[in-house]
């Protein structure tokens, strides 16, 4: 999946994707699952990707953990890991089927928004029915065969067919993904994305919402009015659920000290890091910590 890990000072190691191994160097392979996993590499620790997989099963079951919740799929079913994301894979489990990776900026924006790729809260594990997975596979059998046929078309203009054609899987899989949500919403207006996207890149050191309204252009009303319609909650629960998940990530798969974690999604002071933590859990940092060794 990636030639190299880096680390991001919180002890997680993060793959990133292996531009050098894709075809003709684009920003997004298709392989099956036992040609894609590279040699030498713990896959079965707990680690980060800075891309999108999409893993279409052929076989199961197979247990995958993403961030805190142990999925388990099985042939048909398909799993969508996003950027930043914690996953692992399992030592016990035979992965067999197909996978997708994509590079973030591979897909132009209005493409990322339509497809909803950075949707978090939408379920990683899919379970299509009869005629989605048929859909799927055709689609996805189509964007294999464009990704591997480099011998018929300029490369500026194959790199242009494989975005099409991707777009087109990955509407199939919004679509899917959006339909399985327990309670799907509308997410596409462009406040709350903006929103979204601040929030996601911005956590660890801005917890404000009238800061992120500010730095929106956007009053506090109409952010508020934007995000409790996407997503039925407030900005500042929003914002807060993010940093709580960050810390959940760290506290179970690094050895960082309390403090430094609170540091690391915006708390110098660990005693309001514990308060915050204990709030919105019911439990102290270091009681989750105990509870997950």
């Amino acid at each position: 999946m990636a030639d190299r890990t880096i680390q991001d000072g919180d002890g997680i190691d993060t793959f990133p994707f292996p531009v050098g191994l894709s075809v003709g160097g684009v920003g997004m392979q298709i392989a099956p699952m036992g040609d894609t996993w590279p040699s030498g590499v713990p896959l079965e620790r707990v680690h980060r990707i800075d891309f999108h997989t999409v893993l279409l099963f052929e076989a199961g079951p197979v247990r995958h953990m993403v961030d805190f919740t142990e999925h388990e799929a099985t042939a048909g079913d398909l799993l969508w890991i996003r950027p930043g994301q914690v996953h692992r894979f399992s030592r016990t489990s035979e992965y067999r089927g197909t996978v997708l990776t994509m590079q973030p900026g591979f897909l132009p924006r209005s493409t990322v928004e339509a497809t909803g790729l950075y949707h978090y809260d939408l379920p990683p594990l899919l379970h299509p029915g009869t005629a989605q997975l048929a859909a799927l596979k055709a689609s996805l059998t189509q964007l294999r065969r464009e990704y591997e046929d480099t011998a018929t078309l300029p490369p500026a203009l194959h790199t242009a067919v494989l975005r099409h054609t991707l777009t087109a899987f990955l509407l199939r899989l919004a679509h899917l993904a959006a339909s399985s949500a327990k309670a799907p919403r509308q997410q596409s207006d462009s406040t709350f994305t903006l929103f979204r996207d601040a929030v996601e890149r911005d956590f660890a050191t801005n917890h404000s919402v009238s800061a992120y309204a500010d730095a929106l252009g956007y009053s506090r009303r109409t952010l508020v009015r934007a995000v409790r319609a996407a997503t039925g909650e407030t900005p500042k629960a929003f914002i807060d659920k993010r940093v709580i998940l960050e810390a959940k990530r760290l506290l179970a798969h690094t050895e960082l000290p309390i403090g430094r974690i609170g540091v690391a999604v915006g708390f110098p002071d660990a005693a309001n890091f514990s308060k915050f933590f204990h709030q919105h859990t019911e439990r102290t940092p270091a009681a989750f910590r105990a509870e997950l060794r």
